[in-house]
């Protein structure tokens, strides 16, 4: 069975301008991977929870501030790996030079080495206009992109 996560998709309008608000996953996997490794803030949902509440917790884990303001369904997506994603949307700001270290998960670092390590979730959170943040973004999650530009052209 597939796992489901939820997340949110944060945007600001600077003129006529979208700018996403990306996070860049912490580790040692990703440490020196930039585009198509940036990803929306989400986390998996737990049995019976609401998905819009999981991407509230998952905002806040990872990013140490409470989302305020209403969420708006954006999409359901399959990632390559099979992870089916349920992303909102919520116009905001977040001051990035403010952003503390996220929650930490521990992986075997190195790989099958019985030792096991703490990294933080997210490493990095950063605006990104539009075109650059299709460059930044998981390949997977792109059409997340073309379907907020559908959502602000309402």
């Amino acid at each position: 069975m597939a796992r489901i996560s939820a997340g949110i998709l944060m945007y600001r309008r600077e003129g006529k301008d979208l700018f996403v608000l990306l996070v860049h996953p912490g580790g040692p996997f990703w440490r020196k991977r930039d585009l198509g490794a940036w990803s929306i803030p989400k986390g998996e949902v737990g049995p019976g929870e609401d998905p819009e509440a999981t991407a509230r917790r998952e905002f806040a884990e990872e990013l140490g501030v409470e989302p305020a303001g209403e969420l708006h369904y954006l999409a359901d997506i399959r990632q390559r790996g099979g992870k089916h994603v349920i992303a909102f949307t919520l116009e905001g700001d977040f001051d990035v030079a403010n952003h503390r270290c996220s929650s930490m998960v521990r992986i075997e670092w190195p790989p099958r080495s019985g030792q096991f390590q703490s990294f933080p979730e997210v490493d990095q959170a950063a605006w990104f206009p539009l075109g650059l943040a299709r460059e930044k973004i998981l390949e997977s999650q792109r059409v997340l992109l073309d379907r907020l530009e559908e959502h602000c052209s309402r």
